[in-house]
C-alpha cells in the first residue's frame, strides 16, 4: 500500500479493504479521494479473486464529509475521468459486488451518504452519524435523502433530514441503520468477519441475491432515477441562493446564521 494515497488498498481472503486515507481531513472527500476510491473499486470489481469490498476511514474518522476548503476554492469533488461516480467516486457508481461500510467515528453529511450507499453496515459503538446539511443552507445532495427512508421509519428519516441531528451506533442499530455494532477499535475486524461470510457463498448466487433485494427496495427501478435527477436539479438550484451563501459565511465566522429563506 502507498501510505501517500488518499485512499489505500489491500486484497485480504477475497476481501478487497478500502481505507479513506486523509485521516488529518477527517477523511473529508475532495477530487483526489474520489479518483482513489473509485479506481480502487473499479480494480476490486475486475478482480476475480475479490469477493467482497469494504470502506473504512483512516484515524478517528470514517467520513466527515465534502471537503470544505476544496468547494470554497470552487474545485470539483468528483473522479476527474468519472464524474457520474458521484460523491467519493463511489455512491453512484454501478457495482455487482457487495459493500460493507465500516464506520469507525463519525460520518457526516457525504460520509453518511457514503455509508448508505453500502449494502451492509458495521458500527464501531462511538459512531455516531447525520446529515448536517440543512444547518449550513444546503441538504443532502449524495442521495441521503433518498436512501435514508429505505432503512428507516419515515418520521425518523424526516427528524433526521429536518433538524441535521446526529444518531448513535446504539439507535442506529435498533432501527435496522446497521448490521452490527463492535467495540472501538474492532469495527474493521467485524466487517472483515462478515465480509467472511459472505465471501463463502457462490459468487454469482451472492451477486443476484444483492439485486434482488435492491431491486425490492427500490434502488435502480425507474422511479429511483426520476428522484436522482429530481435531486441533482434541487441541489444546483439551491447552490444559487443567499441561504447557501449565509450558511458558508456564519461557518467561516463561527456565528448563527440569518436566514433570508431566498
Amino acid at each position: 500500500m502507498d501510505s501517500s494515497e488518499p485512499a489505500q488498498v489491500e486484497v485480504r481472503d477475497g476481501v478487497a479493504v478500502v481505507t479513506l486515507n486523509r485521516p488529518a481531513a477527517l477523511n473529508a472527500v475532495n477530487a483526489d479521494l474520489s479518483r482513489a476510491v473509485g479506481d480502487a473499486v473499479t480494480a476490486a470489481e475486475a478482480d476475480p479473486q475479490v469477493q467482497v469490498i469494504v470502506l473504512t476511514g483512516a484515524g478517528r474518522a470514517f467520513c466527515a464529509g465534502a471537503d470544505l476548503k476544496a468547494i470554497g476554492a470552487g474545485l470539483s469533488l468528483h473522479h476527474p475521468g468519472h464524474p457520474e461516480w458521484g460523491f467519493a467516486g463511489f455512491v453512484d457508481r454501478p457495482r455487482q459486488k457487495p459493500a460493507i461500510a465500516a464506520v469507525n467515528g463519525l460520518a457526516r453529511g457525504g460520509g453518511t451518504e457514503l455509508m448508505l450507499a453500502c449494502d451492509l453496515v458495521v458500527l464501531g459503538e462511538d459512531a455516531t452519524v447525520g446529515l448536517p446539511e440543512v444547518r449550513r443552507g444546503l441538504f443532502a445532495a449524495a442521495g441521503g435523502l433518498i436512501e435514508l427512508p429505505r432503512h428507516l421509519p419515515v418520521k425518523l428519516a424526516m427528524e433526521l433530514a429536518l433538524t441535521g441531528s446526529t444518531m448513535d451506533a446504539a439507535t442506529a442499530l435498533r432501527w435496522g441503520l446497521a448490521n452490527r455494532v463492535a467495540p472501538a477499535g474492532e469495527v474493521l475486524a467485524a466487517a472483515l468477519a462478515l465480509a467472511g461470510e459472505i465471501s463463502a457463498n457462490a459468487p454469482l448466487a451472492v451477486r443476484v441475491s444483492r439485486e434482488l433485494v435492491r431491486g425490492a427496495a427500490g434502488a435502480g427501478s425507474p422511479w429511483d432515477a426520476q428522484l436522482h435527477d429530481q435531486q441533482d436539479r434541487a441541489i444546483q438550484d439551491l447552490l444559487v441562493s443567499d441561504d447557501v451563501r449565509e450558511g458558508a459565511a456564519a461557518f467561516a465566522e463561527k456565528r448563527a446564521p440569518r436566514w433570508s429563506g431566498s
